[in-house]
């Protein structure tokens, strides 16, 4: 058995070019880092890598990191500039002994160091974006600008399994439009954007990172599953608590989605919000996207994209921007 499953409909082309790879005999790692890639240098994907939106500096800092499910071996970068594929420098760090989690100028040296391309990561079409975000700003001087996930799609993040029963997990993300200049939210961070291990499976995180930091939700998913539940139990489960706390704690709960696979190559989702959709592939399952739906008893189930819904994705997500 082998598999990927991936956080949106916009790791489709990557996990297709994974499955083909874990098919011939790829190792997960390679197969993840090959798919998040894909993500991170399609300039129409405005909330990861190469045309991601920026801080509210209008400057771009991208987060991702990278683990070894055999080796529990870790890499992340955080607020990394002008550095094209931030998953491979994560990959790259995790090769290291220690200092495996850099961010802003330390990880920039690093990365330059290593022979890492050198990008400007701000597009023409991100920067409309953020002309257009500053001009609606505008328009509401005497509101409180609320910093929230913007609709559509945010973090890519993936599990990975291969013929030879290892995983690894990675994520990816630009992070929050109009973020603080050095805003870190889950992403990056084991244990809340992502864990795997190869005895058990893994889990991916994408929402609103400062809520999903407060669960560590993505080992306690692994946790889960290492106590007997299957990836879709665990996600739930996981998933419904951390919800429920912060609402009984905070009065409100951020958005939480959550992808997992285990080492037999069963997966599982779950989320909190409406309109999410996730990725995945198997030796038994072509690439194919979910979307995640509700039942009137607020039961979640999973449909299959429909080719309207998948053409409009990608109509939406290449329309022309107009300079407001």
């Amino acid at each position: 058995m082998y598999g990927i499953i991936a956080t949106w409909r916009m790791a489709l082309e990557g996990i297709s070019e994974a499955e083909t790879m874990l098919e011939h005999d790829a190792s997960a790692a390679d197969a993840l880092e090959t798919a998040i890639r894909a993500v991170e240098d399609f300039e129409y994907y405005k909330s990861v890598g190469y045309g991601g939106l920026p801080n509210e500096d209008e400057e771009v800092e991208l987060d991702a990191a990278f683990m070894d499910g055999d080796t529990l071996s870790i890499g992340a970068v955080g607020a990394i500039k002008d550095f094209a594929n931030p998953v491979s420098v994560a990959r790259r760090l995790s090769k290291e002994p220690v200092n495996n989690f850099l961010v802003g100028a330390g990880a920039e040296k690093y990365a330059h160091k290593h022979g890492f391309e050198r990008k400007n990561m701000l597009t023409d079409r991100a920067r409309t974006h953020y002309h257009n975000r500053l001009v609606d700003e505008n328009h509401k001087a005497n509101q409180e600008r609320e910093l929230k996930p913007y609709a559509g799609h945010d973090t890519v993040g993936m599990v990975a399994l291969d013929q030879q029963g290892s995983m690894a997990a990675a994520t990816s993300t630009s992070g929050l439009f109009m973020k603080k200049a050095g805003r870190l939210g889950d992403s990056p961070v084991i244990g809340s954007g992502l864990y795997v291990d190869s005895e058990v499976g893994g889990a991916s995180a994408t929402g609103l990172g400062e809520d999903l930091m407060k669960g560590c939700i993505s080992y306690e998913i692994v946790r889960r599953m290492k106590e007997g539940m299957s990836p879709q139990e665990a996600c739930e489960s996981a998933v419904a608590e951390l919800d429920e706390k912060l609402k009984k704690k905070r009065s409100k709960a951020g958005d939480l989605s959550l992808i997992a696979m285990n080492n037999k190559g069963e997966w599982g989702c779950a989320t909190n919000i409406k309109g999410f959709s996730f990725a995945v592939a198997t030796k038994d399952l072509k690439p194919t996207v979910y979307l995640v739906q509700f039942d009137e008893n607020g039961k979640q189930y999973f449909e299959e994209a429909s080719k309207e819904w998948m053409d409009n994705y990608m109509k939406t997500r290449t329309a022309p921007l107009v300079w407001k």
